[in-house]
């Protein structure tokens, strides 16, 4: 019964995306002198409740100058729409704001495409000690966090004081490869302030580890307890599996007027990196073994906070330049 009801389902949704909807988008051009990308365009706003529309209509359609136009260059994006306009016979003299809005959304398209293999080139790029580029990049880390406390070697004890795991980071890079220094990094560089006080968050002993006097010198509620640099580059592996999976399209499409950069991808990474410092305290675990079940809650809340489409993970720190849209 289950096999039976399980491929009338199938059938029913074949139905539907083949026949009806193919029909009733008939009947919609037949009523309002409009094609689907023309309704899109008028009916929805700027942003990922347009371009999300737009990206899933050239992904069905039939037409291969429609399906080609998702894995455009984007230098051929201009080209592609003037296509697409001739195709669907539509004069761009009487509808200007419609090659406009077309082309904002496919250049939002293909940059996410374009930033995934950014980020992944990044992350594919083993952290090499003798690269002086590398090397130059952690030690700035370095000075970043700790500008008041001069490193006394490159293999030092002192890396775990940010939150390292062992005397030599490069260990620790593996997963992510540089992306997880450079979204370091950059956090460091933008946000020091807010770094800086993560990082001293972190340090802090749970209460229970405090004599009474301490504590109440102190003044601390909460534990917090977790290495810094472990944490941002287990946030940079939460990042790219967003970023992978397209969750992030709601955010980059609504907060990338065209193409996302990777100044975006870092720039959530920062606001990845605060929320789940916050979440953490709420959680309020008893030690650092809880940290796989608050990660995977935290990733969890992201999801659903990103199938809004009007989702925007406007970071909280005033050195972040994102380009807002309003929504």
């Amino acid at each position: 019964m289950k096999h039976f009801l399980r491929v009338l389902y199938q059938f029913l949704v074949f139905l539907y995306c083949k026949i009806l909807w193919r029909g009733l988008k008939f009947v919609m051009r037949k009523l309002t002198g409009r094609c689907e990308l023309q309704r899109i365009c008028y009916n929805n706003k700027p942003g990922a409740r347009r371009t999300l529309k737009i990206e899933s209509s050239l992904r069905y359609s039939k037409n291969e100058v429609l399906q080609s136009a998702l894995s455009v260059h984007p230098d051929r994006v201009e080209k592609t729409i003037e296509d697409i306009m001739a195709l669907k016979k539509i004069n761009p003299d009487t509808n200007p704001q419609l090659g406009i809005s077309l082309q904002a959304s496919l250049l939002q398209i293909v940059g996410y495409r374009a930033l995934l293999v950014e980020v992944e080139k990044l992350r594919r790029e083993p952290y090499d000690c003798d690269n002086p580029k590398h090397e130059d990049m952690l030690l700035k880390l370095w000075k970043e966090l700790r500008p008041d406390c001069p490193l006394t070697g490159r293999i030092s004890k002192q890396w775990c004081e940010i939150g390292f795991q062992g005397s030599d980071p490069k260990t620790d890079f593996r997963g992510m490869g540089l992306l997880g220094l450079s979204n370091l990094l950059y956090f460091a560089e933008h946000d020091k302030a807010t770094a800086l006080q993560m990082l001293n968050d972190s340090l802090q002993p749970k209460h229970n580890e405090m004599d009474q006097a301490e504590w109440e010198q102190r003044s601390r509620d909460k534990a917090i307890g977790y290495s810094f640099a472990i944490v941002g580059i287990n946030i940079t592996e939460l990042a790219y599996s967003l970023l992978l999976s397209g969750a992030l399209k709601t955010h980059l499409y609504n907060v990338a007027p065209e193409m996302a950069s990777l100044q975006h991808f870092q720039q959530t990474f920062c606001y990845l990196m605060q929320e789940f410092h916050g979440f953490w305290v709420e959680e309020d675990p008893n030690d650092i073994m809880e940290f796989n079940r608050v990660r995977s809650k935290f990733h969890r809340k992201m999801v659903r906070q990103l199938q809004n489409p009007d989702a925007a993970l406007c970071p909280h720190f005033s050195a972040s330049d994102l380009h807002l849209v309003n929504l």
